[in-house]
Parts: structure tokens; C-alpha cells; sequence
């Protein structure tokens, strides 16, 4: 008989990195889903399975550049994502100020990023139901601008045009960066290195 290699152990997560959304293929490169599209390129990049169901999210734990961490995707529908953000952080012992929302920002211009220590929902429904779940609205998150459409409901869950695709793709790669900074040297560092200009 074989034995199954045991895992090799993981560090417990010092970060929690939540990229909002809501599930399904007709959600699928919505601006709405921007958050999915950055832990998606994070996984990608620094080999994280998003392969566990629980909690009402996806989620994977791995290391980003040294740092052991947690990039999840709430499976809850954006208006519900505390639900499963606060269950999450229950899970591996963590605090507010330990979890990285990324999640899409009707006030930046496509493709504008801008990063928070803190905040108000600012009529973002994920953020509402965060700060409900929490209790606080001081939890780092990362913004990324969609643009403003005439009808917010339409334009949110619309895709993004084909001329707008490559400063999306350009800016998924930043925040990326982003967040490997926040990981790394904190917020407030990274805040200074990427909320310039």
C-alpha cells in the first residue's frame, strides 16, 4: 500500500486578500468583477490554487513573495461579501486590518487605482455589507476605477469596451503590485508608492 505524501505545512496567513465580485459566467469580466480579475491574476502569478469551497467563498492559501497568505473570492453575490469575509478571517485568526478588499470604484477614471487604510462604503454594496459584517470601516482596501456609466446598475455589470482593455489589463498588473507592496511594507508604504500622481 501507498501512503499520500502528507502536505507540506503552510505558515498560518499573515493577509487575508479578498477581491469582490459576484459568482457566475454571466458576471465573467464585468467591470463589477475587477476584484475576481486581480486575485485571479494573483493566484496566477504566485501559484495559488483557489481550489477550497467553504464559507460561502473560493479561496487558496499560499506565499506572495515570501509574505503566507489567503486570496479568497466570496461566493455570496457583492451586496453579502461580509458574510463570508468575516468567517474567513475567523478562520485564520486574523483582524480587520489584516485583509486586503480590492473591489471596483465608480469615482476613478478606468483604470485609476487608489489605495485606503480606511473608509466609508461611498455607495459601494460589497463595502456596505463589510462594514456591517466588521463592525469598522478600518480595513485596507485597494479601489479600482471603472468609470462612470450613465445607469450605474447596467454599467457595473456590463464588460468593459474593447478600447478600454488594455489599460485594464495594464492596471490589473499594477494592482498586482499593489498588493505584493501592502504585503510586504504595509499600506501606508504602499499607499505612498502607488497613490502618487
Amino acid at each position: 500500500m501507498f501512503r499520500r505524501k502528507p502536505k507540506e505545512p503552510l505558515l498560518p496567513p499573515e493577509w487575508l486578500i479578498v477581491g469582490l465580485g459576484n459568482p457566475g459566467p454571466q458576471y465573467s469580466g464585468t467591470r463589477h468583477n475587477i476584484g475576481f480579475d486581480i486575485v485571479d491574476a494573483l493566484a496566477t502569478t504566485h501559484k495559488i490554487k483557489l481550489s477550497e469551497r467553504k464559507h460561502r467563498a473560493v479561496f487558496g492559501a499560499g506565499m506572495l513573495n515570501g509574505t503566507s497568505v489567503v486570496l479568497a473570492k466570496p461566493m455570496t453575490f457583492m451586496n453579502l461579501s461580509g458574510q463570508a469575509v468575516v468567517v474567513l478571517l475567523r478562520e485564520f485568526g486574523l483582524k480587520p486590518d489584516q485583509v486586503l478588499i480590492i473591489a471596483d470604484d465608480l469615482d476613478l477614471a478606468v483604470g485609476r487605482m487608489r489605495l485606503r487604510t480606511k473608509g466609508s462604503a461611498g455607495g459601494h454594496n460589497g463595502h456596505k455589507s463589510l462594514i456591517q459584517s466588521l463592525g469598522t470601516e478600518e480595513y485596507p482596501r485597494l479601489k479600482m476605477g471603472i468609470g462612470k456609466g450613465d445607469v450605474t446598475i447596467d454599467h457595473v455589470l456590463n464588460k468593459f469596451h474593447p478600447e478600454e482593455r488594455k489599460d485594464i489589463q495594464d492596471a490589473i498588473k499594477r494592482a498586482c503590485s499593489a498588493v505584493e507592496c501592502v504585503v510586504e511594507q504595509g499600506a501606508v508604504a504602499a499607499m505612498n508608492q502607488f497613490n502618487a500622481g
